[in-house]
């Protein structure tokens, strides 16, 4: 019988845009923030496939939410996860939330404006931030930023792989009334390289999220862990860089992704920032800091 596992890309951790329980992180979360990842990924990869039916994808979506919540032990993530979990005796809830984005990005295929992409992250994105700070203790004041700053890396990612998501799945988060305001059409998507009334809705968008994850700009001086803060700030180092990208470049035909000396020299860069800041005392980098 086909499990969840079997239908996994072959992406891990190692593969993202941001780091995923890096040497930054204590030893002591490690195990639970990769459980945690592994679970999401098979979501992820199950709600992605390209040839497994729609009916078929819900399906497994169902089962691994079961077996999350106990109910069976076939899937070995959803196990993993379920023992991780009560080890910490921390709820499923963040996972679950998840689990709606994924049966949305079954089901949606479009999306109408800014507001209807954002309710979309508040499920796909938005909860690996809370899962976090939870992991790490941290108070859920600090949601506020931890959820702009997924957002932004969640609509990043969206611009980065427009045309891979409309080209391989038919799917397309530009909002409807963005391309519209650009006279753009989804169909642009397929080109080689974007038309101008692309490029405009694209850089448009580019601009939007740089306001957005502008705004989760304070969260490595919110949380009190030290590690945690660090990373953090290797993470909005990253996400500033591809935002920086996405408004001069064309993902369609060019770049937009970091080089592993990029995502090098932006960790060291980001650990320096906030250790810095935090040997010294000082409040919250500033709004416009990291975005060269």
């Amino acid at each position: 019988m086909t499990t969840a596992s079997d239908l996994r890309s072959g992406k891990t951790h190692r593969d993202e845009n941001f780091p995923v329980a890096s040497w930054i992180i204590h030893p002591r979360h490690r195990a639970l923030i990769l459980a945690f990842y592994n679970f999401v990924r098979t979501a992820d990869d199950i709600a992605d496939h390209s040839t497994l039916p729609a009916d078929e994808k819900l399906r497994y979506l169902d089962l691994l939410e079961s077996e999350l919540l106990g109910n069976g032990d076939t899937e070995k993530e959803a196990v993993s996860l379920r023992r991780a979990l009560a080890e910490r005796g921390m709820p499923p809830r963040h996972a679950l939330d998840l689990l709606v984005a994924f049966r949305m990005d079954v089901t949606k295929l479009r999306y109408e404006d800014w507001d209807d992409l954002i309710d979309y992250c508040r499920y796909s994105a938005m909860p690996v931030g809370r899962f976090m700070l939870d992991v790490h203790g941290e108070s859920t004041s600090t949601w506020i930023a931890s959820d702009a700053l997924c957002a932004g890396l969640q609509i990043n990612n969206h611009l980065q792989d427009c045309a891979k998501d409309y080209k391989n799945l038919n799917r397309v988060y530009l909002p409807r009334d963005a391309l519209a305001a650009s006279g753009a059409t989804v169909e642009m998507l397929g080109e080689t390289s974007s038309p101008p009334p692309l490029l405009q809705c694209l850089r448009a968008l580019a601009a939007r999220n740089e306001t957005l994850l502008n705004e989760g700009r304070p969260l490595a001086a919110e949380v009190r862990d030290f590690r945690f803060g660090l990373e953090i700030s290797v993470i909005q180092a990253f996400a500033d860089r591809i935002v920086n990208m996405l408004k001069v470049r064309d993902p369609l035909s060019e770049r937009v992704h970091l080089s592993p000396i990029e995502l090098l020299l932006r960790s060291l860069g980001g650990v320096a920032s906030e250790a810095a800041r935090r040997a010294t005392g000082r409040g919250s980098v500033s709004k416009t800091a990291a975005g060269a």
